[in-house]
């Protein structure tokens, strides 16, 4: 059971969330995480300027996403960076050439789930995950999202990333700031209870 992790990351915060989630995806039986990136769209030299460049390193060995492997999955778990409220350009447009998929129906009945990131702890991670959710309801998929049975995400004592819609972390203004335990861990959790639908989905009836 194929369960594909698409991304979309620049300095590298999530693609480790992404890892996280491939954590979880394999603490379900017979799971098998995939990892893939959507396609850049920005120049090396821009990238560079914007002191990404060595960053990227990290994730170049994963295999850039075609439209059409989205059809092997069981279930898709989506990655992208906030960009003002919205998804990244860079994954709008791999999703926006996803159309002959939703001729055919391809994903319909397959969970889909979002995570993200932001720079600040308000920078709108849950309008950029329910923005997403549009995109994966118009596929027919089934949205599938980060549940309170993921207890830490009520935590008040620190400040974290993660909303009921999806795992998240906040990267600070300038990137400094890594993924904390608890905002790894609400990947994992999402990841595994994914994975977990999406078996009771293949099961037959």
């Amino acid at each position: 059971m194929k369960i594909y992790i698409v991304f979309y990351s620049l300095y590298g915060h999530i693609y480790r969330l992404a890892e996280a989630v491939a954590e979880g995806v394999r603490q379900v039986p017979d799971a098998e995480p995939v990892l893939r990136r959507v396609p850049e769209t920005l120049p090396e030299e821009v990238i560079k300027k914007m002191g990404a460049y060595e960053a990227q390193k990290l994730f170049a060995h994963i295999p850039i996403c075609t439209v059409d492997e989205l059809q092997e999955a069981q279930a898709v778990i989506f990655g992208t960076p906030t960009r003002f409220g919205n998804m990244a350009a860079q994954m709008k447009q791999f999703l926006d050439a996803t159309g002959r998929l939703w001729l055919r129906g391809a994903l319909v009945g397959k969970p889909g789930s979002v995570f993200t990131s932001s720079s600040t702890q308000h920078g709108g991670q849950e309008s950029t995950i329910l923005s997403f959710h549009i995109t994966l309801l118009h596929h027919g998929m089934i949205i599938v999202g980060l549940p309170y049975s993921f207890q830490p995400q009520t935590t008040t004592t620190e400040v974290t990333g993660c909303s009921p819609y999806g795992a998240s972390t906040i990267v600070g203004e300038k990137g400094e700031r890594l993924p904390s335990e608890i905002e790894l861990s609400a990947a994992r959790f999402q990841g595994k209870h994914v994975a977990s639908i999406a078996l009771k989905l293949a099961r037959p009836l």
